[in-house]
């Protein structure tokens, strides 16, 4: 199988609303401090880039959970492979992720995230697929909605490939 990758959400578009999420987020958390929570892997090139258009002081710590083999399916069960370093009790807590998908793996995050007792508790996500939803999860800041395309790119893979393309593309097997 042959695969080819046609740019669905170039990388300028996705920086100008990173700057303009940035913005967002610097106006609802003004006179706090944010500790960012990335969802690893793909997160991390979001976290990194919205963390540079914040203008507040920020941390950042990370989680890795999959419901991801080695395919494009959800396989339904969500495993916590890395958690946090340090509390995030009384912290004001914005969790990124690259892409809200069945919402299985961010409702079982954000559930283990408020029982350690946070000052506040957001979501941000760089791609929401609502069509694919399985389970409803509280976006509080979203980049892009996208229709249910299977996408690599700025984070995203496909069996740990892709990642380091600079903007979102659809993946079309031949």
């Amino acid at each position: 199988m042959s695969i080819k990758i046609r740019e669905m959400i170039s990388h300028d578009t996705i920086m100008k609303r990173i700057r303009e999420l940035g913005e967002q987020i610097t106006a609802d958390y003004q006179g706090k401090e944010i500790r960012m929570i990335c969802v690893l892997k793909g997160g991390v090139f979001f976290m990194c880039d919205l963390a540079r258009e914040i203008r507040l002081p920020v941390s950042l710590d990370f989680m890795s959970a999959s419901s991801y083999g080695a395919g494009t399916e959800s396989s339904g069960v969500v495993n916590i492979t890395k958690d946090l370093d340090e509390s995030i009790t009384g912290r004001h807590v914005l969790v990124v992720e690259d892409i809200i998908d069945s919402g299985r793996t961010l409702a079982l995050l954000l559930e283990v995230l408020k029982d350690r007792d946070p000052a506040s508790l957001r979501l941000c996500t760089l791609l929401d697929k609502p069509d694919r939803r399985v389970t409803q999860v509280p976006v509080d800041y979203c980049g892009f909605t996208i229709p249910d395309e299977y996408i690599v790119g700025y984070g995203l893979d496909l069996d740990q490939k892709y990642r380091n393309i600079p903007y979102i593309g659809i993946v079309e097997e031949d």
